[in-house]
């Protein structure tokens, strides 16, 4: 009964008509960033946070949120069309969507895709529905150990589950929790890392931090290759499977779904690596393996289910532990943050109307991005010929401006130029940016709960070993640790993540 009476309350906040507008909103701008290659969710939403200020928390999250599952179906179209992924998780979808479209099957992948997404995003709400609850309430009896020992495993398995180097992931955590230590010290108050700018007692500032590292990186690195490019494209006949298609789908589309739904928990798993799985398992099991890479329609239902399903389970451990998944999540926890809100079980109690609506928004969100998707296909097509040099003045304008008016700050400018540098410098190295913002956003509570747990323990740090919680989640921290050292786990990761 109190599951309903939330629920009701969810939709009462996600049906206002300004949460509805912003939701849509949300929606359109991530299928317009899905489309276009070189601009993920995670840049969006990194250059979007200064609009999100002046909104109630509410409405930010809920747009946010948008932004993130939009881009998750509109990345799928450039994927099938032009063998373009406009999003990481879309990879596997061109491989099969892209064949389909040679043989002039476009619309009935297209179609698929977006079936196969709205299915994967409804049910895959109700899983977030039933399982938020439980989780904050055990989350609420978290003591200091239990929470550094968390947020430790949080960090060990982004780097398991991450793509690329093993060291140079755990690099970019540690970069990421040196950064978080500029400011005050959070209990005597004494300057850290500040080089006598007053402007920087308060830390880093989040937005500055997060829109240089993925956005003006992402400018720097497209700008290598041709500015001008274009994508012609005509716009695809006939956007209604066969009842053959749709027969051959249903399996994969629910099996990706029940996939992605537990992947997306994982901390580094998410949207890309449960499309990744999705294709494996659908390949082994498929009658008709010999067609993969040929253009199967189970090779686009399947992963496409899959990624959408995992895009909406990943804010569980976000809403009910404060741990991010993704880099994304991440940005998720710095926007509430921003808005003056801690995350992680206490906001289920503090702002219910927060924590249900944006749930309740989610079955809102699929709905308006399975009526965006299919009958403006044509639309999207044509943003492909749009030259990026005509897209990147405007994202450096608007980020600037975004960054200057959040505290009027020229500092802030300064380190979104510095962050923006290293970010580039970081995508040369082929060091992902994720585990870094994973670091700086995880590293204040994990200092926090480090003193507070040994203040409590009078110094002893056995205490983090002797509370069987904490202990098991250390525990779990190692073994995957130890896995990462294991010759034959680091070969099978890698190859995953190269197929």
């Amino acid at each position: 009964m109190e599951l309903f009476d939330n629920l009701v309350l969810g939709l009462q906040t996600a049906l206002s008509l300004e949460n509805v507008f912003y939701c849509f909103l949300g929606c359109l701008l991530g299928t317009l960033i899905g489309v276009l290659p070189g601009v993920g969710p995670v840049t969006t939403i990194a250059l979007l946070l200064p609009v999100t200020f002046g909104l109630d928390p509410s409405t930010s999250l809920i747009m946010l949120a948008g932004i993130y599952y939009g881009a998750q179906y509109g990345g799928s179209t450039t994927a099938i069309l032009v063998n373009l992924p406009g999003e990481a998780s879309s990879a596997v979808t061109a491989i099969d969507g892209y064949k389909m479209a040679q043989k002039g099957r476009a619309g009935s992948a297209l179609a698929i895709a977006a079936i196969g997404s709205f299915i994967a995003g409804t049910v895959a709400t109700f899983v977030v529905v039933i399982f938020s609850p439980p989780l904050s309430e055990m989350a609420l009896r978290f003591g200091p150990p239990e929470y550094f020992s968390l947020i430790v495993l949080g960090l060990v398995l982004s780097v398991t589950l991450a793509n690329g180097s093993v060291l140079k992931a755990l690099a970019m955590i540690i970069l990421g929790l040196l950064f978080g230590l500029v400011g005050a010290d959070i209990y005597t108050g004494i300057p850290r890392f500040t080089f006598g700018q007053p402007s920087l007692m308060d830390g880093i500032n989040f937005v500055a931090f997060a829109t240089g590292i993925y956005g003006i990186s992402e400018i720097l690195s497209n700008l290598e290759q041709d500015p001008s490019r274009k994508t012609k494209i005509s716009k695809p006949k006939g956007l209604l499977p066969s009842w053959d298609e749709m027969k051959r789908s249903i399996g994969p589309i629910f099996r990706g779904t029940g996939l992605g739904s537990v992947m997306g928990v994982l901390p580094g798993g998410g949207a890309t690596l449960s499309s990744f799985a999705s294709y494996a398992l659908e390949k082994k099991l498929s009658k008709r393996s010999e067609e993969f890479g040929h253009g199967a329609i189970e090779g686009v239902a399947g992963p496409e289910s899959a990624n959408n399903a995992g895009a909406q389970t990943s804010f569980i451990p976000m809403l009910t532990l404060g741990i991010p998944g993704n880099g994304v999540m991440a940005i998720m926890i710095g926007a509430l943050m921003i808005q003056g809100i801690q995350p992680g079980p206490s906001v289920m109690i503090t702002n219910p109307s927060l924590f249900w609506g944006l749930i309740a928004s989610m079955w809102v969100g699929n709905l308006l991005l399975l009526v965006l998707n299919l009958p403006m296909v044509g639309i999207w097509v044509r943003l492909l010929s749009t030259p990026y040099n005509y897209m990147f003045p405007a994202i450096l304008l608007f980020s600037a401006i975004g960054i200057y008016s959040t505290n009027m700050n020229g500092l802030d400018l300064t380190l979104l130029g510095m962050f923006g540098l290293i970010g580039y410098v970081l995508i040369k190295l082929d060091c992902e940016p994720a585990p870094f913002l994973m670091g700086f956003i995880l590293g204040p509570l994990l200092e926090e709960n480090l003193r507070r747990a040994m203040m409590f323990s009078r110094g002893n740090p056995m205490t983090f070993i002797e509370k069987p919680l904490s202990a098991a989640l250390l525990a779990i921290a190692a073994v995957a640790l130890l896995m990462l050292v294991l010759p034959a786990f680091r070969k099978r990761r890698e190859t995953v993540f190269v197929e």
